[in-house]
C-alpha cells in the first residue's frame, strides 16, 4: 500500500477535468466534436462518484472527466474528488481544470486515501488511479498526513488477538525508531512501584503476556510542549460488568484513542514541527479473571484522588486519569486526550463528528477553523459545572460511573479534567470507526480529529 502521488515525469498522463453540474454544459460545448459526441452517447452526468474516460481515435485515453456534483450534494459528504477517483480505471492522471469549488489540498488528500486498504489477513489491495500532485500543493505534507492516517486505521482494524498491549507498545516503539524519538515503558507490577495504580488495577486481570503498561514517547528538544494522551484499551470485555455479545463485537477499536494519537504523532514528526511532543498511552486489556477489579472497589489514583467503582465497564477514564496526572506534572503548554470513551457521545453526535471539550476559547476557535479547512469535523461540548456533583459519590472523591445515565459523555470529561489540571487541556470523545464505506474512508477504523488538531497547532501553540 503506497499512499503517494505519481511522479511528475510519468508517461502516458491522462488529463483530468473536474466538472460540476453547473459547469457541465459549458465544458461539453467547448470540446471537439468527437468528444462531444462520445459524452452524449454515454449519457454521462457529473454527479459525485461518477467518472468517464474519453478515448481518442485509436481507442487510447484522451482525457477523463470526474463528476463534482452540486454545492448541495458536496455539502452532504466529504472528499468529492475521491469518490470519482475510486471509479477511474488504473492510470496516471493530472488535473487539467481547476476545481469548481472546494479546497484543493483536502481533495488531493482524499484522492491519496482512496489507496488505503487493510490487507494484513487477505489480499484487500486496491489499484487506485494515481494522481500527479496538483500545482501549489505540498506533496510531502499530504503524504505524511496520509501515512499517519493509515497507521491509525491499521492499528484499529487489527483484531485484539494481534493488537494487545505488547503489540501497541511495539507499534509505538517502531514509530519512535523511525523518527529518532525515545520510548520508555512501565509494565505490570512496576506500575505500582511507579505510582500508576489505576492502570494496574484495570489491566491486572489479563494474561501475563498481555500485562498492562504505560507507554511514554518523547520527541523534540525545543519549542512549546504538546502532550497527547490516548486510551489504549486493546479489548474491553466490560470486566465483571460484562458487556453483552452485541456490545463486545467492536471492542477491538477501544484503543482508537491510542491509535489516533500515534497517527497524529507520525504527522507531527514527519513534518518536523517545531515543538516538544510527548505521547502517553495507558495500554491494557479489560479482562475477566479472579484478579479483576470489582464494582464497589475504591481505587487510589496517581494524583491521590480516590475513585469508587460503580461499573467496571467505565475503565477507560481510570487508565487515562493516571496518564493525565503524569502528563500534568510536566506542565505542558497544551495537553489533549483522545479516547473511544462513551456511547453517550455517539448518541449525541453520531459516528462522523468528533465531540471535544475545552475551557480554552483560543483552542476552540483554532480547532474549529482547522476542522472546517481540512474536512475533519468536530463539535464542542460543555464542561458543564453543575454536573460535577454527579461524579462525587458518598465514600470516595470520585465516581467512575454515575447512576442514571444522563450526560454520560459530559460527566466522563469532567472526571478526566480533575486529573489534567490547568485550562490548556482538551478531551476528544471519538468513535474511531466508519460504520459504512464513504469516499476516502472505507468501512473500519478511521482517524477522527487528528487532522483538525494538526492544522490548528501553529495557532494553538504560537509557532
Amino acid at each position: 500500500m503506497s499512499l503517494k502521488f505519481a511522479s511528475p515525469d510519468s508517461s502516458n498522463v491522462i488529463p483530468l477535468h473536474v466538472i460540476d453540474v453547473d459547469g457541465f454544459d459549458t465544458w461539453v460545448a467547448a470540446q471537439p466534436a468527437p468528444t462531444r459526441a462520445f459524452v452524449a452517447a454515454t449519457g454521462f452526468k457529473p454527479a459525485i462518484g461518477k467518472s468517464l474516460l474519453v478515448p481518442d481515435a485509436e481507442g487510447q485515453p484522451l482525457l477523463a472527466v470526474a463528476g463534482f456534483g452540486t454545492a448541495q450534494t458536496r455539502a452532504r459528504g466529504r472528499f468529492a474528488l475521491a469518490a470519482a477517483a475510486s471509479t477511474l480505471p488504473a492510470g496516471t492522471y493530472a488535473l487539467a481544470t481547476a476545481l469548481p469549488a472546494g479546497d484543493l489540498e483536502t481533495e488531493a488528500l482524499g484522492w491519496l486515501l482512496t489507496g488505503y486498504a487493510f490487507d494484513r489477513y487477505k489480499d484487500a489491495s486496491v489499484s487506485p488511479a494515481a494522481l500527479i500532485c496538483p500545482e501549489g500543493i505540498d506533496a510531502a505534507k499530504l503524504e505524511a498526513i496520509a501515512a499517519g492516517e493509515a497507521l491509525t486505521r491499521d492499528l484499529i482494524n487489527t483484531p485484539a488477538a494481534d493488537m494487545g498491549p505488547q503489540d501497541l507498545e511495539d507499534a509505538a516503539s517502531a514509530l519512535a525508531g523511525t523518527f529518532g524519538a525515545s520510548c520508555t515503558v512501565t509494565t505490570a507490577d512496576a506500575l505500582l512501584e511507579d505510582n500508576f495504580p489505576m492502570i494496574h488495577a484495570v489491566g491486572r486481570a489479563a494474561a501475563p503476556h498481555r500485562a498492562p503498561r504505560l507507554i511514554d514517547l518523547s520527541w523534540g528538544a525545543s519549542g512549546p510542549k504538546l502532550t497527547l494522551v490516548g486510551k489504549g484499551v486493546c479489548f474491553d470485555t466490560g470486566g465483571l460488568n460484562l458487556k453483552p455479545g452485541g456490545s463486545m463485537g467492536l471492542m477491538k477499536k477501544d484503543m482508537g484513542g491510542a491509535a489516533t494519537v500515534l497517527g497524529l504523532a507520525h504527522m507531527i514528526m514527519a513534518l518536523d514541527l517545531p515543538l516538544q511532543l510527548r505521547v502517553l498511552i495507558p495500554a491494557v486489556e479489560n479482562a475477566v479473571s479472579g484478579d479483576s477489579f470489582r464494582p464497589g472497589d475504591i481505587l487510589t489514583s496517581r494524583k491521590g484522588l480516590t475513585v469508587e467503582i460503580n461499573n467496571t465497564d467505565a475503565e477507560g477514564r481510570l487508565v487515562l486519569a493516571d496518564a493525565l496526572a503524569l502528563g500534568a506534572e510536566d506542565a505542558p503548554d497544551l495537553m489533549i486526550s483522545m479516547a473511544t470513551l462513551t456511547g453517550a457521545a455517539r448518541v449525541a453526535v453520531g459516528p462522523d463528528l468528533s465531540p471535544y471539550y475545552t475551557d480554552d476559547a483560543t483552542f476552540a476557535a483554532a480547532l474549529e477553523q482547522g476542522a472546517a479547512a481540512v474536512a475533519d469535523p468536530v463539535w464542542r461540548m460543555p464542561f458543564w459545572e453543575p454536573y460535577e456533583k454527579m461524579i462525587e459519590p458518598g465514600i470516595a472523591d470520585l465516581d467512575n460511573a454515575p447512576a442514571g445515565g444522563f450526560a454520560g459523555s459530559i460527566t466522563a470529561a469532567l472526571f478526566l479534567r480533575r486529573f489534567a489540571e490547568g485550562p490548556r487541556y482538551a478531551h476528544f470523545d471519538i468513535y474511531g470507526w466508519n460504520p459504512s464505506a464513504a469516499p476516502a474512508r472505507p468501512k473500519g477504523g478511521v482517524g477522527m480529529g487528528a487532522r483538525a488538531i494538526l492544522d490548528a497547532l501553529p495557532e494553538m501553540l504560537d509557532f
